[in-house]
């Protein structure tokens, strides 16, 4: 979560002195993208954060590498506790780094900083919910990952059947609260849902992850490739342009707007893996959406449409 990213990239600069948005991305195993937005919201924020640009730039905290985080002002130092204080769902450990933060800072700062960070509550939970866990099952990978012990798994795949195998778990990634494993095995690098995953035996036999493995690329990856397969159709639909906001939605990346026609609708195209899953994505939406092409998604629709006439016929 956030709070912890935060707090360790602080901890980080406060170390190592200066940073890329590269280093921190492999170091938090997240995206450059996402280190770069972390270090941008520290750095207007108020908190003394500086990039550098050049050969041997990054970023820094203002005063090289020997600032303690007891240097804060009043005003960073709140405003670095209205960014990490927030989560209500954070871990015992992120709390307790920011208890030893506030106790870092002086004394007629101390009482500002424990204010903002309880000034706001982000709670991730929707209402009838229970709330988040991360399962127990990712904290025995991540603490084998961490102590680089191999794994033996029973997954089961789509069909439901069961296969066995010794893998190097190299990283997880939650995905929307979705773990996923990413692992060595001895046909390559493999992603696995954690979910699938019946039965892990953390083993004594150690590995060593590839040289230049990057968690956060190796997932990119992994992500592009599952995007690709997911738009191998698309088709071209016609919207009232009311609309248009609630089909991206529906199709996030896989919806693009091509132009405005003559009656006012939108000329959009979506895609999916096949024809019958964009039919499906579309039939609820009745006579709202209109499907210009291919044949194949109208076949689809039209089948649909047949069968939910069949069904509930009065």
């Amino acid at each position: 979560m956030r709070a912890d990213r935060l707090v360790a990239v602080l901890l980080l600069m406060q170390s190592r002195g200066r940073v890329t948005a590269a280093g921190l991305a492999a170091e938090l195993e997240v995206s450059v993208a996402t280190a770069r937005r972390d270090l941008e919201a520290l750095s207007a924020a108020g908190v003394p954060v500086y990039p550098q640009a050049g050969r041997g730039g990054g970023w820094s905290l203002l005063g090289g590498a020997r600032t303690d985080l007891s240097g804060l002002t009043a005003n960073e130092a709140e405003a670095l506790f209205l960014l990490a204080g927030p989560a209500a769902s954070a871990t015992p450990e992120v709390k307790s780094a920011l208890r030893k933060l506030v106790r870092a800072l002086p004394q007629t700062f101390r009482d500002d900083a424990e204010a903002a960070a309880d000034a706001v509550v982000i709670d991730p939970t929707g209402w009838g919910e229970r709330d988040p866990d991360r399962p127990e099952l990712v904290r025995v990978l991540q603490s084998a990952t961490v102590r680089r012990r191999k794994v033996r798994l029973g997954y089961e795949g789509r069909s439901g059947e069961r296969t066995h195998r010794l893998v190097d778990p190299w990283g997880l990634v939650d995905k929307d609260d979705v773990w996923y494993l990413i692992a060595g095995t001895e046909a390559g690098q493999r992603t696995f849902r954690v979910d699938r995953i019946a039965e892990a035996e953390v083993t004594e036999l150690t590995f060593e992850r590839p040289e230049g493995f990057v968690l956060s690329e190796a997932w990119g990856k992994v992500v592009d490739e599952m995007e690709r397969r997911r738009s191998l159709l698309s088709a071209t639909v016609l919207i009232a342009e009311r609309f248009l906001p609630v089909l991206r939605h529906q199709f996030g990346r896989h919806c693009e707007v091509e132009r405005v026609e003559e009656d006012g609708r939108v000329r959009a195209r979506v895609a999916a893996p096949m024809a019958l899953s964009i039919a499906e994505q579309l039939a609820g939406w009745g006579a709202t959406v209109e499907v210009v092409e291919p044949e194949e998604v109208r076949v689809q629709l039209a089948r649909i449409g047949s069968e939910l006439v069949e069904r509930y016929r009065v």
